[in-house]
């Protein structure tokens, strides 16, 4: 008897799952999943080439209430920025010239969409 809370959970694990492979088959190495900090989560760290990239994965089952890379709010980019930064110092490479972007990954349905340099 699971609650709402809980299969949304296993139902965004199911898509960052898949994510992950779009990635990796397009030649990203995987870093870090779910980096939890005081801001918020990051879904995926990866690096392509020699870009560090933060990953938010967004999934709706259909197109009724707008597009899931509509979700990704500026509050959403803000709180990303945020923990990325923290990423960074953790780290160690927050005094490193190290080129970093930001990436969605939306799923529609079963059809994903990769927005390189989202935001």
């Amino acid at each position: 008897m699971g609650t709402k809370r809980e299969n949304k959970r296993d139902i965004g694990t199911v898509y960052e799952n898949k994510a992950v492979l779009l990635l990796k088959e397009k030649g990203y190495q995987i870093l870090e999943r779910n980096f939890y900090t005081y801001y918020g989560e990051i879904d995926i760290i990866a690096k392509n080439g020699g870009c560090l990239v933060f990953v938010e994965v967004k999934y709706r089952k259909n197109t009724k209430k707008g597009y899931a890379a509509e979700a990704v709010t500026p509050k959403k980019q803000k709180r990303m920025r945020q923990s990325a930064g923290y990423y960074l110092y953790k780290k160690h490479f927050q005094n490193m010239e190290i080129p970093c972007r930001f990436d969605v990954i939306a799923f529609d349905g079963e059809e994903a969409v990769h927005i390189e340099n989202a935001f």
